[in-house]
């Protein structure tokens, strides 16, 4: 059963994967599951493993990723006057670009765990597009860093500041707009940044809290019965959605907000996270129309969910770690927890798997490595100066890492 599952996650490619030329276009790598193929090294530390090492100005808990030979990031003062896209030099960590995007008049405050720069780039070859929730979303030019268009009407009350990443589909930039005022997903045309569709969230959240109605995820895009469907959380359900014109299939109800994991495609199924108040792991069955949330159910677990880091899945095991570093292995088949143990710290910063490898880091600056397996195994626990908010890049066999303050490139000795 978890090899079946196994090879099922092998055919949904993520089409950024295929139409990118970028080796990290997004947040969770080409897959948008943080899968690795090189073979990261196991063990580092300050004076150890480290490549270059490049302060990193203002505030800004986007995740680098990778095109044209350079290392993108988002970032903004603590107090949010402006929004600043950064490039790096991938060999050599030289700054490259520091450009101002956006100003801000008024900024909303956000949460002491936030910034006014949480959403990642995205990356396509040829452009990168940067995202700062209801205060911009650009697009630029990865070889230049030239501004080809640019927006700022797409608003909402993020209440507690932007997260939510875009995800790139083509010819198509999609996000997800979920404030405690309006919640929405948009599509704009990946070349000009018109909008090509908008479709308004369809469960009834009138009666609610501002508080309960914002989220921050990030869609995901599946392959369901041959045809792509998106799979975007938002606060109180999950929906999948047609991406060429943004018409609703179905939605799955569960009480929860303010998740910023993202959901995890496994074979004909999603694993999600219901989302703060008490977190739950659902797996879905994909597919459906209308309200599928008992016809399609697989499995709850109610053990160790995150609202805030994604998981990583490997051979039928899922592995995941709450936001208070509570690490935990659940059997895909049943939805059983196998394991858990804890990290040390709280964790934000999204795991990835590499040669059989579960790589965790946390907001103290340490990572600890484990085997992907369905027994607690730690291979390693990895030191720096300060933590990570931040999920990691890969090229090759290098990581890229941000943490609060700096940018590492971290590999074995060349």
């Amino acid at each position: 059963m978890r090899f079946w599952f196994a090879a099922l996650a092998l055919v949904l490619v993520h089409p950024v994967a295929a139409q990118s030329v970028s080796p990290w276009p997004e947040y969770r790598g080409p897959s948008a599951d943080g899968q690795v193929v090189g073979s990261l090294p196991l063990t580092w530390a300050e004076d150890r493993g480290v490549t270059w090492k490049v302060p990193v100005p203002g505030r800004g808990w986007s995740s680098p990723v990778i095109s044209a030979g350079r290392v993108w990031l988002t970032t903004a003062p603590p107090t949010g006057e402006h929004m600043r896209v950064l490039a790096y030099d991938l060999e050599s960590g030289e700054e490259l670009l520091s450009q101002v995007l956006f100003t801000v008049k008024d900024p909303e405050p956000v949460n002491r765990l936030n910034s006014y720069a949480s959403p990642s780039p995205v990356a396509s070859g040829k452009h990168v597009y940067v995202h700062y929730g209801t205060y911009g979303t650009a697009c630029l030019e990865s070889a230049s860093g030239e501004v080809v268009w640019s927006r700022d009407d797409l608003t909402c009350d993020h209440m507690e500041g932007p997260g939510s990443s875009p995800l790139l589909l083509k010819d198509r930039l999609i996000l997800n707009m979920d404030g405690g005022d309006v919640q929405y997903v948009v599509a704009l045309d990946a070349k000009t940044g018109k909008t090509l569709w908008r479709t308004e969230r369809s469960i009834e959240l009138e009666g609610l809290e501002p508080d309960l109605r914002k989220a921050y995820s990030t869609p995901v895009l599946a392959t369901v019965d041959g045809q792509p469907q998106l799979v975007s959380s938002g606060a109180q359900a999950t929906y999948g959605y047609d991406p060429a014109s943004g018409k609703e299939l179905w939605r799955v109800h569960h009480k929860g907000f303010s998740m910023s994991s993202r959901p995890m495609l496994v074979g004909d199924r999603v694993v999600l996270s219901t989302g703060f108040m008490r977190p739950e792991l659902w797996c879905v069955r994909l597919g459906g129309k209308g309200d599928i949330s008992e016809s399609h159910m697989v499995w709850r677990n109610t053990r160790g969910a995150p609202t805030m880091p994604s998981n990583v899945v490997v051979d039928g095991l899922l592995f995941q770690s709450s936001d208070r570093g509570m690490a935990s292995c659940v059997d895909l088949e049943d939805g059983e927890t196998l394991w858990q143990e804890r990290l040390g710290a709280d964790v934000c910063a999204s795991p990835i798997v590499s040669a059989g490898r579960v790589y965790f880091f946390d907001r103290d600056g340490k990572a600890t490595v484990i085997e992907s397996s369905a027994k607690f195994k730690q291979l390693a626990i990895n030191q720096l100066d300060d933590g990570c908010m931040a999920s990691p890049a890969v090229v090759g066999d290098a990581l890229i890492l941000r943490t609060e303050t700096h940018l590492y490139r971290i590999e074995e000795p060349r």
